[in-house]
């Protein structure tokens, strides 16, 4: 089992920026790909930005070129700094790892609003 944390989330401005961070504990050696989710209220989760072990990078489309996705393999942490933070990024988001299965963090909001 892979447990993973997500911590960051909260109140921002317009504009502004937030570092979300993940600390992945549990049988970490199985990890290969990690990503960042996020949900609207009544709709699926969607893709923001995902990573491979080797440091591979995909975004999805809204957020291409804001938000830096990163990892530590050695810390056990993914890392999604969100820049020039918009009103429509304001969601849940939630942490992902692949390895003999799909593992979720609990979630963490993020609201942009002034």
């Amino acid at each position: 089992q892979v447990q993973l944390v997500e911590s960051g989330g909260g109140l921002v401005q317009p504009g502004g920026s937030r570092r979300l961070s993940c600390a992945a504990s549990g049988s970490i050696y199985a990890i290969t790909d990690m990503g960042w989710y996020r949900q609207y209220p009544g709709e699926v989760r969607e893709l923001v930005a995902g990573i491979t072990k080797s440091g591979f990078t995909n975004y999805g489309d809204s957020v291409q070129g804001r938000f830096p996705i990163s990892r530590d393999n050695t810390n056990n942490a993914l890392y999604l700094k969100m820049n020039n933070l918009k009103p429509e990024d304001g969601a849940v988001y939630y942490c992902n790892a692949v390895g003999r299965q799909h593992y979720w963090g609990q979630g963490i909001q993020v609201t942009v609003s002034s």
